[in-house]
């Protein structure tokens, strides 16, 4: 039996409506793509769902997230607020989370983590030197006198402090990871990929979102 060309045409169109009609939603398992937190963290952003990225600067895995993670939070909803969190297990690399939150302060962490991590990892510079540090962030454009008061201000010397209290919380053990509204957790380990892992956190959001809707 043949066809007729008007037959064939009709029946061509609507092949790809089918597997569309049937399409389910993707959906993860705790324990696996990700994990909740026995104890959930308080969260900062009032009325907004709180995206935490813990990382720190000489951690590869961190580097190598950071261009997936940065693309996604450019498309973030307006409900959801997004934070990074330096981590030093090692006390001796302390001066890396200073670097975070000195450029928080002079508003220049967006344009300049990019270049940090490129520096670290692909020039293999250590950039725990106050004096080497200045001398990068004078080479991109930052006024080293404004730099080395914003490095060792009072105030990024208290968020510095304080960084291990909120990763402390989670019970990190490991960068780079990432928490959903105090209660979620993952990471690329977890989610199976570097670009899996903005997937997964668009789906803890929408779990976050509807927890918080049921309150």
């Amino acid at each position: 039996m043949h066809f007729t060309r008007r037959r064939l045409l009709v029946a061509t169109a609507l092949l790809p409506a089918l597997p569309v009609a049937h399409a389910q939603p993707k959906t993860y398992t705790a324990g696996k793509e990700y994990r909740r937190l026995d104890a959930p963290q308080p969260v900062e952003t009032g009325s907004k769902i709180e995206v935490l990225e813990f990382f720190w600067y000489g951690c590869p895995a961190c580097a190598r997230l950071d261009p997936e993670l940065t693309a996604w939070k450019k498309k973030l909803p307006a409900d959801v607020e997004y934070r990074r969190v330096p981590v030093a297990f090692n006390p001796n690399t302390i001066n890396h989370s200073k670097i975070y939150y000195a450029l928080e302060l002079l508003k220049r962490s967006d344009d300049m983590q990019g270049k940090v991590f490129a520096l670290i990892h692909n020039q293999r510079k250590q950039m725990l030197d106050p004096n080497e540090i200045a001398d990068f962030m004078a080479a991109n454009g930052i006024d080293r006198k404004a730099w080395l008061d914003a490095f060792n201000s009072f105030t990024v010397a208290t968020q510095a402090n304080r960084a291990p209290k909120i990763w402390g919380g989670y019970k990190l053990d490991s960068t780079p990871q990432v928490a959903v509204d105090g209660k979620f957790m993952t990471s690329p380990a977890m989610a199976g990929s570097w670009a899996a892992t903005p997937v997964v956190l668009d789906y803890l959001i929408d779990q976050a979102r509807k927890e918080r809707l049921k309150k």
